[in-house]
């Protein structure tokens, strides 16, 4: 990333690259995603981007019925259910994202702590493309 503003729309930039971006401290070595720039540790404002792997295990998860805008506009919602979870990566920080390849009316049949891999999952967005973070079972 060109810049060290730790914005919502540098962070953007990077899943509309296919790179998922967080920021580390350089200070305690603390990692953040989204990223910030701030660390909640230690309270440096010294960090850096860092480019995560991508991997991690689910750790939560759940059928979301009732959709936010943006999933309504992909087609989810009360006859369409998709589900979203909680991944923490290899990196260190979990985040909220969809999870993919799952059986939206049983995820009881997923085990927590199953691998999962980042995925970016193009929508349409105005006149042109927008990317969504998302994990897929492996």
């Amino acid at each position: 990333m060109a810049t060290n503003e730790f914005t919502r729309a540098a962070y953007q930039q990077g899943l509309g690259e296919h790179r998922l971006m967080g920021s580390r401290c350089l200070r305690c070595g603390s990692v953040y995603l989204p990223p910030r720039g701030l660390c909640r540790a230690c309270h440096s404002d010294e960090m850096e981007w860092v480019e995560l792997n991508g991997v991690g295990k689910l750790l939560a998860l759940t059928t979301i019925h009732i959709a936010p805008t943006a999933m309504l506009y992909a087609g989810y919602g009360r006859e369409n259910p998709y589900c979203a979870g909680i991944v923490r990566l290899e990196d260190g920080p979990a985040i909220s994202a969809q999870i993919l390849g799952v059986d939206a009316s049983h995820p009881e049949a997923v085990p927590l702590g199953t691998p999962c891999r980042v995925e970016y999952v193009e929508r349409p967005a105005g006149e042109g493309v927008q990317t969504f973070l998302a994990f897929r079972l492996e």
